[in-house]
């Protein structure tokens, strides 16, 4: 025990590295936001990286969320559904007009529904923040009104829903946090975008910011076992409801023999948007190579022992060229893992991160400029 117990100490329980090239961004993160310089100390009996990701699911809380529902029509024909929690009861903002605004984005099959978003939603009702989830097409069980999903290249209905949200309260501060793909997403839309953005900061957890070295780890054989062929049946489970709509440009049987996420999206995503070679849509869909052009502050937070986005992926010296870049990296905390205590129910590192840094630029977001 007392081996153990200093090998912890020694070689898991670490600070993560925090990558800005902006020093005044770097006092900002200090000042306003200072878990991302303390040590994280991952739960001591799980600490590796796929075993939290795992574990996560199951062992979080999920606090109730109650949401109002709303679907908006896109420019194609098709429907798009956000979950609001709109936080009426407000203390700290009372006028729902300038009350703060956070856009959430689930990862690749999530909604409204999973524990991480519950878990930024109670975060940011504590802070009187109002929160909107963006769910992708067909996700949340609104039915398909035409043949066409989501990816994480294609930011057309992340455009329409921002520029939705922000007509809404266009006097409210507003944010986005995505999680996974939808980090991917968000951060492609960012890079599209520069400072041509309603939003006035963003956080990214757990991207995947090189699409051919993350499908690459995820076919070595232990993590095709743990989580590529679920994750492919998860994708398949998404849009076999919608087999009637979809058959009609696609050869679904053919796509439901798929075994892995790069069979599924060489069959289905990458034929749905165009793209010639499924090389082309995982190039498109990388967001390490839009990363330079992101003209708002963003923070971004990744495990290096992430299977779904290896630590050798993930682009240091690039975020080192851009001053709105700052990029926090545990040495544990798997794919959206992040567990600490020693039994982590409630809050996990991430759920802190996120807490503190939209709180820090709501709150002194103004401050990053003149520090």
């Amino acid at each position: 025990g007392v081996a153990y117990a200093c090998y912890y100490l020694s070689s898991i329980a670490k600070k993560p590295q925090l990558v800005a090239s902006n020093d005044r961004f770097c006092r900002f993160l200090e000042e306003y936001c200072p878990v991302v310089t303390e040590t994280y100390y991952p739960t001591i009996w799980c600490w590796e990286g796929r075993v939290q990701t795992l574990l996560r699911p199951f062992i979080t809380s999920r606090p109730q969320v109650q949401y109002r529902n709303e679907l908006i029509k896109t420019a194609d024909g098709g429907q798009i559904s956000l979950d609001w929690f709109d936080n009426n009861d407000s203390l700290y903002y009372p006028d729902a007009s300038t009350r703060p605004t956070v856009l959430l984005l689930p990862g690749l099959t999530g909604t409204s529904k999973e524990s991480y978003i519950l878990h930024m939603i109670h975060q940011s009702e504590t802070l009187g923040y109002r929160c909107v989830v963006f769910n992708n097409r067909g996700i949340a069980g609104e039915d398909l009104l035409t043949p066409r999903t989501y990816c994480a290249a294609n930011t057309e209905d992340l455009e329409a829903v921002i520029h939705h949200v922000h007509s809404l309260h266009p006097s409210a501060p507003f944010m986005a946090a995505g999680v996974s793909m939808g980090g991917m997403l968000l951060l492609n839309y960012l890079g599209k975008t520069g400072r041509d953005t309603p939003l006035m900061a963003a956080a990214i957890f757990s991207a995947g910011w090189n699409v051919f070295e993350s499908v690459e780890s995820l076919e070595k054989p232990l993590n095709w076992l743990l989580f590529n062929y679920y994750l492919t049946t998860c994708l398949q489970s998404s849009i076999s409801r919608h087999r009637q709509m979809l058959e009609k440009l696609f050869d679904m049987d053919l796509v439901m023999k798929a075994r892995t996420v790069r069979e599924f999206d060489k069959q289905f995503t990458s034929v749905m948007f165009g793209y010639r070679t499924i090389d082309d849509y995982y190039e498109d869909a990388s967001p390490c190579r839009k990363l330079k052009s992101v003209g708002i502050p963003v923070l971004c937070l990744n495990s290096v022992d992430d299977v779904f986005s290896p630590g050798h992926a993930i682009p240091v010296e690039t975020a080192k060229q851009n001053a709105n870049v700052a990029l926090v990296l545990t040495s544990c905390g798997g794919h959206i893992g992040f567990l600490e205590g020693i039994w982590p129910r409630k809050c996990t590192y991430m759920d802190r991160v996120f807490k503190q840094f939209v709180q820090a630029m709501f709150e002194h977001g103004n401050k990053i400029f003149s520090m």
